[in-house]
């Protein structure tokens, strides 16, 4: 069930189709992560308490439990990050997860690189929450893009981007949790609070205003992706989607 070794992080696979767990449990380990693996949701959460991982991978279509049944249990009492690596595709599915407490959401068939690049933002953003300051988070850099939270600054290739206060709240937000999709609901109650009818049209303007005045064209995705109908990612810098979107 669980691989020995010496690997700094712990990485718990719940999959019940062997050849893609075993596929993924061979990335993993190949990159010095330790591997804990299970096919069922019982035996995940098991695993989960018997290990303590520092990040789970979880398919959603688990034989004796939805997945979505073990994100609700862990988040009881747990902050430990969850990427969802599922065949549904659907944009309900997608907002579910992530609002009942998955990190990210991954959609098969999927890239190696691709997933390589999530585990490694989650786990240094999950890094940086537990050791404040050891690598210095006051400032977010992505390519040409830096954010100075202290001074609530935003540049691009050094040229200040003159930002409204909500512009600058929702670039930063999205930037502390870089590499992790934020739901359209869970953006708007951390900027504006609850939700009313015209929220998601008052972020979409926020966003279209945040886009143009970094210089992006209609299509270019450098710095923040929208997952449509679901949220959206500010890119991590081992991301990559950014270097070629």
């Amino acid at each position: 069930m669980a691989n020995t070794g010496n690997n700094k992080y712990k990485i718990l696979v719940i999959e019940d189709e062997l050849n893609i767990r075993s596929f993924v449990s061979t990335i993993l380990d190949a990159n010095h992560y330790q591997v804990l693996t299970a096919d069922t949701c019982s035996q995940g959460l098991l695993v989960f308490s018997s290990y303590v991982p520092d990040l789970i991978i979880l398919d959603l279509g688990l034989p004796d439990a939805d997945g979505l049944s073990f994100i609700r249990h862990v988040r009881l009492n747990s902050t430990t990050p969850i990427i969802v690596l599922s065949a549904r595709s659907g944009e309900q599915d997608k907002v579910t997860a992530l609002d009942l407490g998955a990190n990210d959401y991954i959609t098969k068939p999927f890239g190696t690189a691709e997933l390589l690049a999530r585990v490694r933002a989650i786990i240094r953003s999950r890094h940086q929450l537990s050791h404040p300051g050891t690598e210095g988070p006051r400032v977010f850099v992505l390519h040409d893009l830096s954010i100075d939270y202290d001074s609530r600054q935003v540049t691009v290739s050094g040229r200040e981007i003159h930002l409204t206060q909500t512009e600058y709240n929702i670039v930063a937000l999205l930037s502390q949790h870089a590499g992790k999709v934020l739901t359209y609901t869970a953006i708007i109650r951390r900027i504006w609070g609850e939700a009313d009818p015209g929220s998601i049209k008052k972020l979409q303007v926020n966003m279209a205003n945040i886009r143009k005045k970094l210089g992006l064209k209609p299509g270019e995705n450098h710095y923040i992706t929208n997952e449509l109908g679901v949220g959206y990612r500010m890119y991590h810098t081992e991301d990559p989607s950014s270097m070629h979107a």
